[in-house]
Order: C-alpha cells, then sequence, then structure tokens
C-alpha cells in the first residue's frame, strides 16, 4: 500500500516524531492510522527504556496553580541537556504534570506514572513521558513534586 505525504505529514503533526519514524510505521500498519499510532506507543516505550541509564543533569521547575488559587504544584521535571531543558515541548510536558498532579491529588511518582492523564485518559502518565523521550531523544524523568492545597 502506498503510504500519501498528507498521512505522514497527519501523524507527524499529532505526534512530533520524526517523518521517516513516522512513514516506517504507517508503511507497517498499511496505513492505519490507529494502529501506527499504537506502534509508536511500543517504539516509545523501547526508547525509554534503551535510554533509562543515562545520567540525568538538567531539567526544568515548573509551577501549577489553579484557578481558584486553592491548589498549587511544584514540580522538578528532568532531562539529559540544558538544551533540552529549554525545549518548548520539554516545558509545556512539564507544565502537563503539574496540571495533572494538582487535578488528581496525586502524592508518589510511582502512583503518579500509574494514573491516566486527565487530558487525555488512553495514556498513562508514564506513556506520555515515554513519547515525549522519542520526540525529543533524551531521558526524562520525574525528579520530584510537592502538591500544595488549601
Amino acid at each position: 500500500m502506498e503510504i500519501s505525504v498528507e498521512q505522514i505529514k497527519a501523524l507527524r503533526e499529532e505526534t512530533g516524531v520524526s517523518i521517516g519514524k513516522c512513514k516506517e510505521v504507517l508503511t507497517e500498519a498499511n496505513g492505519d492510522m490507529d494502529k501506527a499510532r499504537e506502534l509508536l506507543r511500543d517504539i516509545s516505550a523501547k526508547a525509554a527504556a534503551k535510554k533509562s541509564d543515562r545520567e540525568i543533569g538538567a531539567g526544568v521547575v515548573q509551577a501549577y496553580i489553579h484557578s481558584n488559587n486553592s491548589i498549587g504544584v511544584l514540580i522538578k521535571l528532568a532531562c539529559e541537556t540544558d538544551y533540552v531543558a529549554r525545549n518548548e515541548d520539554f516545558i509545556h510536558l512539564a507544565g502537563d504534570i503539574a496540571m495533572h498532579i494538582a487535578a488528581m491529588g496525586t502524592e508518589t511518582t510511582e502512583e503518579l506514572l500509574e494514573q491516566p492523564f486527565v487530558k487525555n485518559p488512553d495514556v498513562t502518565i508514564g506513556k506520555l513521558i515515554e513519547e515525549a523521550v522519542l520526540k525529543i531523544g533524551e531521558r526524562i524523568e520525574v525528579a520530584e513534586f510537592v502538591r500544595f492545597a488549601v
């Protein structure tokens, strides 16, 4: 089956994964976008596992304050390099995770990684991070967080 440029472009825009990898999974999935997404999730998990022994030396501290000012979260999301720590996707990921912690009342990192993401319940926070590892290319982990509530 011939994979169209539009299919590759759509998957690339949705996931942020390289054009070559998008074409590869679409070809393997015979053009089925849902199957291609699932293949990318599997590849993301493998990529994250391969990078798990890399040293973490940079990151960001991100804050989220709920609109009623009664809940706040500070999170330290770690990565390997300053270059990635300044990446908009990485900073956005930290903000999304902080917002999720505020919404869910999460207390531990282990609990956090298993929870379905509030913006997309089909994906856990752990899978969200794995997808970011594939997209960004570095090890990423939630180093620590604290949730405050009145």
